[in-house]
């Protein structure tokens, strides 16, 4: 066991504390990283407040690590000392179901090791990336390109894969129409991946006071909802001084399930993953 720095809630609701926990011994197939950054997912606040319940305490909040690899297993083959990796939501999985030998270990039929707040195969809390380092098997950790810089990486480990995710599912691209609703910490993630992509970006919103942004990222049409009876395409007022409302629609759009819709064998083709 390693001993490491990190800032902890030690019950909920707590301000984060400054303390040192334990970190596995590096396995065959872990990578120990040095973290660099971790972003701030609103989820974490959650956890930490125990709003979500059955929360963990000490709790290390943290699921966008990015840093150096700083060691690895003997049977590590994907990364090196040196390399810059990013990790997410998850830490592990069993690695046999169908839909992790598929690549969906979110869908883990015995249920994916979450990156803090959550009990490990050995019955053990994971902490998360309010630390300096972490040990993750490699499957876990991700390669990040050297032109993103690690502070930048970070938010994509979880507002970018969840924007990302759906709209890559979805063939969003040249010629395809976006709606984004809210231009929060997903929504603005949203917004420039639709329109990285090729797409036409919409954003809908209560008020208009977030437009400058969201226009700085993409060519973007920012809208508020329309009153019952009007359409769909009623002009924005100026100001965001009327009065806020639900959005709604007077024609039905065209909805979007981004969850599983079909057997696992319709999504990707088996693939072999060590342990």
């Amino acid at each position: 066991m390693t001993t490491v720095a990190a800032y902890a809630a030690p019950r909920a609701k707590a301000p984060l504390e400054r303390t040192t926990i334990e970190r596995r011994p590096v396995g065959e197939f872990d990578v120990l990283i040095d973290i660099k950054f971790a972003g701030i997912c609103h989820s974490d606040i959650h956890q930490a407040r125990d709003g979500w319940g059955e929360g963990i305490f000490p709790m290390v909040p943290g699921h966008e690590i990015a840093g150096i690899v700083a060691e690895t297993g003997p049977g590590v083959t994907r990364f090196k000392v040196g390399d810059r990796v990013g990790v997410g939501c998850m830490v592990d999985s069993c690695g046999t179901c169908d839909a992790c030998l598929m690549g969906r270990e979110q869908h883990c039929a015995e249920g994916n090791t979450q990156t803090y707040n959550a009990l490990d195969r050995s019955g053990e809390p994971t902490y998360g990336g309010y630390s300096t380092h972490i040990v993750v098997a490699e499957s876990f950790a991700l390669s990040i390109p050297e032109g993103i810089a690690l502070d930048e990486a970070a938010p994509l480990l979880c507002a970018g894969i969840t924007t990302y995710s759906p709209l890559k599912r979805w063939g969003a691209g040249p010629g395809k129409k976006v709606a984004v609703v809210g231009l929060g910490g997903l929504g603005h993630m949203a917004v420039k991946i639709a329109h990285a992509l090729g797409a036409e970006v919409t954003v809908l919103s209560q008020s208009l006071r977030k437009k400058d942004a969201g226009s700085s990222w993409a060519p973007t049409t920012t809208t508020r909802p329309a009153p019952p009876g009007r359409s769909r395409n009623w002009p924005a007022p100026s100001t965001s001084s009327s009065p806020r409302s639900r959005p709604r629609w007077t024609s039905a759009p065209t909805s979007v399930c981004c969850g599983p819709t079909a057997p696992w064998s319709t999504w990707a083709p088996p693939r072999s993953r060590s342990r």
